[in-house]
């Protein structure tokens, strides 16, 4: 069993920054993919960004190219999403999730572990 905690959400200006964490327990995440989504009020859950932790392979969203950096340390078993240039669209409860997968996975549910979400709003 794994469980995921976020952290790392909060206020920002826009064109600032926020790393979120993803910490993982229970096992090691490093045969895992682990994918970033967000879901703003009243719209349905994106993906933001997706790491297979095996390779290091990373993909990333067209509203997250750029701008956002996806990163695993295998030493604290923590996926980290760094995010700069943030702007207001980017508001939004942010989820990590996993599953065992030596490749990336993109495609929500596919996904089985979930953390319980952290907020990130993007305001002046």
């Amino acid at each position: 069993q794994v469980q995921l905690v976020e952290s790392g959400g909060g206020l920002v200006q826009p064109g600032g920054s926020l790393r979120l964490s993803c910490a993982a327990s229970g096992v090691p995440l490093d045969y895992y993919a682990v994918g970033w989504f967000r879901q703003a009020p009243g719209k349905d859950r994106e993906g933001v960004s997706y790491i297979s932790n095996s390779d290091s392979r990373t993909r990333y969203t067209d509203s997250a190219k750029g701008r956002f950096t996806i990163s695993y340390d295998n030493a604290k078993n923590t996926v980290y999403l760094q995010m700069n240039r943030l702007e207001p669209e980017d508001t939004a409860v942010y989820f990590c999730a996993a599953v065992l997968s030596w490749t990336v996975v993109t495609a929500p549910n596919e996904y089985n572990y979930w953390g319980q979400g952290i907020q990130v709003t993007v305001s002046s």
